[in-house]
């Protein structure tokens, strides 16, 4: 039955490719992998995956090419950059982006791959965090045509829950920095709301699971507010800088299309004073917590 499976390339073993990956392998698809550093692909060339060693490699022999990178210049690098993607890429073969990017800048790279090689773009970014990835419990919200949606959509349901086609090329990355605006600013509001409880006595721990089933519920709320009751801020689930790139992608697409989006700019800046200032891009959000509580002597 392998044998009739497309065969599949990623790019990006990170905290959510590598959950992917894993997927992908034990649905059977035959697998080659790639990441800047070559050793985070051992676990998965223990599991069966093929190990390249440049993106144009990927698509020597690969059907659909899946990319989790971590932004726009990454995924330009990646793709049209010395020995990228567009080296190897063949009409008939897709490419899969499940990264958080500029949606510009998405529709402005297809279309120069298309035109070069006659491989065809989706943005499929996804949202779920790694819990999700390593459940197969993904949102995937896709940009692309109609055919290239169906083409992959039995692959991508190991991965996600729903597969939702939202438009043309770039609209599954404008549906990311919907919800990423979301995202970002409840969780700066637990943060607040972890602290202020703190602060007047109330046990913080008991918040999450008081409020559940309420309409202030949410699966940020459920997984950020233990952790920052608890300041279990490890094992890094995901990254400060990742919600600060996506507001920021907010920001300047709510500048391109004259549309006012007051908190995620304040948002935005308090992630940015977070992340940047006090020198926590790298850290879980969970540590968001911080802003608010006070320094301890």
């Amino acid at each position: 039955m392998s044998a009739a499976l497309p065969s599949l390339a990623f790019a990006g073993i990170g905290l959510m490719g590598l959950p992917m990956c894993q997927r992908l392998l034990a649905a059977g698809y035959p697998l080659t992998v790639w990441n800047r550093s070559p050793d985070k692909c051992v676990a998965l060339v223990a599991a069966g995956a093929r190990q390249a060693f440049s993106p144009a490699e990927l698509c020597q022999a690969a059907d659909v090419v899946m990319l989790c990178l971590a932004d726009t210049r990454v995924v330009k690098k990646v793709v049209f950059g010395a020995d990228g993607v567009v080296e190897g890429a063949k009409p008939g073969q897709l490419l899969v982006d499940f990264s958080s990017l500029e949606p510009a800048a998405t529709r402005e790279m297809a279309a120069e791959l298309e035109s070069r090689t006659g491989m065809h773009w989706l943005d499929a970014p996804v949202s779920g965090g790694t819990l999700g990835a390593e459940a197969g419990t993904l949102t995937i919200m896709a940009g692309g045509r109609v055919q290239d949606v169906e083409r992959v959509r039995p692959i991508l349901l190991n991965l996600g829950q729903r597969l939702t086609r939202m438009g043309a090329v770039g609209a599954g990355q404008v549906t990311k920095v919907c919800n990423q605006m979301i995202v970002a600013c409840n969780a700066l509001v637990i943060a607040e709301v972890m602290a202020l409880a703190e602060k007047s006595g109330v046990d913080a721990s008991l918040l999450a699971p008081a409020l559940a089933g309420g309409f202030a519920d949410s699966k940020p709320l459920q997984i950020l507010a233990p952790q920052m009751a608890e300041s279990r801020f490890e094992p890094i689930k995901w990254h400060v800088r990742t919600l600060l790139k996506d507001l920021d992608t907010a920001v300047k697409l709510a500048r391109e299309h004259d549309s006012a989006t007051p908190l995620s700019a304040l948002a935005a800046q308090l992630m940015r004073l977070h992340g940047t200032s006090q020198g926590n891009l790298e850290r879980d959000p969970a540590t968001l917590v911080e802003l608010y509580r006070e320094e301890k002597s």
